[in-house]
């Protein structure tokens, strides 16, 4: 029975292990070091106090389960290194785990830029508990302005730094839900800051200047202070040293700039970019490896005309359908599928029931209407999952 192996139970991941559940007649193992999987995109609605935990994870365990498949299984592991000749995978664990064809899928983490001098004490808004971290230094904040309004109503300042969807999100929410607490309650000390900075010329560099326009225009209105062409250069002391030569003082720091590929030992021969990600050839395959494929964040994926694809849910989906696809078509001696990504647009929270949207490059969408597209579109993914954990918590129940 030939054995696959997905390391990393993100997006990408998923996706691959849903195609190769297809197939009855072959060992899936899922390996993630986390017990659940993330949902990425939400996480700020977490953070902004707009859902829960639950909201954010899939179970891993039981969705595992879940699926109508004898030999798919997910193991809680660490992995240490990979032996390509060997075809196995090291954990910390101690734990080895063989495999005929691999699949690369542990995404990406914040980069922190080691020349930053106190950078380093900073959290990766990627990782669960730092977003939960996050979310109760929020909610202190909120609790220490109305404790302290009758003595004073000192600034509370919350600096994001980077401007790119993860920061303009979370700027946008935390605004709206802070906004929207003062005014619930009527309380006086109302005076808590955000501040959105940009090493760029703009927010939301990369997009359509009309999606641009429109985000400018809601931060603004949610009395967000947006800094651009500016670099953050130093922490210290409760401040932030900027590289146009001011100084913020600032509560708490949220550092959203920058991606960079996870690492895992025994991958430094692989031909990788400057993020880290792994190059692959048209099927997804590492092309030294031809039983290794490489989807979502942790590789580098070009469309037709040879761009770069950004790290996203639409190309963790085609990504990882591809090549499932593919490694069902080489058990079975078919030829391969070439991955053809193409974005079908993107859609931005800009806090509370609004958001903004560019849908297929043809049209924008903003406001109530957006925040439903959007929505909906996570509504599309989520629902088949909670299918499967639901399906996968009742088998363990009656195991039990």
């Amino acid at each position: 029975m030939e054995k696959v192996v997905i390391i990393g139970g993100g997006y990408a991941g998923i996706y691959a292990l849903r195609e190769l559940a297809k197939n009855k007649n072959i060992q899936i193992t899922l390996i993630d070091k986390h017990t659940f999987h993330n949902l990425q995109p939400e996480v700020y609605d977490l953070i902004a106090n707009k859902s829960n935990i639950a909201d954010v994870t899939i179970d891993l365990t039981t969705l595992c389960m879940g699926l109508n498949h004898d030999y798919v299984e997910y193991k809680n592991l660490k992995v240490r290194n990979i032996d390509k000749e060997a075809k196995k995978i090291y954990t910390e664990e101690q734990e080895i785990v063989t495999y005929d064809y691999l699949v690369m899928a542990a995404g990406t983490r914040t980069f922190f830029p080691p020349q930053i001098p106190g950078l380093n004490n900073a959290h990766d808004i990627k990782k669960l508990h730092w977003a939960m971290f996050f979310k109760q230094s929020f909610e202190n904040q909120l609790f220490k302005k109305i404790s302290d309004e009758a003595k004073q109503c000192d600034d509370t300042h919350i600096v994001v730094v980077g401007a790119g969807l993860s920061g303009v999100e979370i700027a946008a929410e935390m605004a709206y839900n802070s906004k929207m607490f003062f005014k619930r309650g009527n309380f006086s000390c109302d005076n808590l800051k955000i501040s959105l900075i940009s090493s760029s010329g703009t927010i939301l560099p990369g997009l359509s200047q009309n999606l641009i326009n429109i985000s400018h225009q809601r931060l603004k209105s949610l009395g967000i202070k947006v800094i651009t062409s500016t670099k953050l250069t130093k922490l210290e002391d409760g401040y932030a040293h900027l590289s146009n030569g001011t100084k913020i003082p600032h509560s708490f720091l949220i550092f959203t700039g920058g991606v960079e590929a996870s690492k895992i030992e025994g991958l430094e021969d692989f031909d990788t970019n400057g993020r880290g990600q792994i190059k692959v050839n048209q099927y997804l395959q590492v092309p030294e490896h031809k039983n290794i494929f490489a989807i979502g964040d942790i590789a580098e994926i070009k469309n037709k005309d040879g761009e770069l694809m950004p790290p996203n849910v639409t190309i963790a989906r085609i990504s990882g359908t591809n090549a499932g696809r593919n490694i069902l078509n080489m058990i079975a001696d078919r030829g391969l599928i070439q991955c053809k990504p193409k974005l079908d647009g993107i859609l931005i929270a800009l806090g509370g029931k609004y958001a903004a949207g560019d849908l297929m490059g043809l049209v924008n969408v903003k406001g109530r209407l957006a925040y439903e597209i959007k929505k909906y579109v996570f509504s599309s993914y989520r629902k088949p999952l909670l299918k499967l954990i639901r399906t996968g918590y009742s088998k363990l129940k009656k195991l039990s």
